[in-house]
């Protein structure tokens, strides 16, 4: 694909990943906080799912993201919203039930358009060096870039249609 995910390790504790998405940042935002889409693409590749997608996209609101896989196993993240700008900006802890780094991470996001083009900055900032190096150790680059790419086909298929919230 033309937009590939760029990850780099930027200060010791921060990971940035950037791709850029042919489509308006609103369908873009809308992809990243509505959960009966958000479920259709983060994380859902071979065999997983993403059966529970609890998000209130508010500051102070909370996220729950279940993914399972047939042979009965299950990954699950919570955190909570620090900042929400739509369309712009969100901000939001990360913290695995089973962790597999020392701590909470806190995510930043962006969205940036130009020209029709929406460039999603995603900065992961840890709690120590170690474990930005564990999360860049993980196979978590291949699992974004699948993710991604099953979010560029939703965004192009043409079924997201701006502000269309259930």
């Amino acid at each position: 694909m033309a937009n590939t995910l760029k990850i780099n390790a930027q200060s010791d504790r921060e990971i940035v990943m950037t791709r850029d998405f042919d489509a308006s940042r609103d369908l873009v935002y809308d992809a990243y906080t509505r959960p009966e889409l958000l479920k259709r693409w983060l994380g859902v590749f071979r065999d997983w799912t993403m059966p529970i997608c609890e998000m209130d996209v508010r500051p102070g609101g909370s996220y729950r993201w279940v993914w399972a896989n047939p042979d009965g196993s299950r990954m699950t993240v919570r955190g909570v919203f620090r900042e929400v700008v739509p369309n712009e900006r969100l901000v939001a802890t990360e913290k695995f039930d089973d962790a597999w780094y020392p701590g909470e991470g806190l995510n930043t996001t962006t969205f940036v358009e130009k020209g029709g083009k929406t460039t999603l900055t995603q900065t992961l900032r840890y709690e120590s060096r170690e474990a930005r190096d564990a999360v860049l150790k993980s196979p978590m680059e291949t699992g974004v870039a699948a993710s991604f790419d099953n979010l560029e086909r939703i965004l192009g298929s043409g079924e997201i249609k701006t502000g269309a919230r259930s």
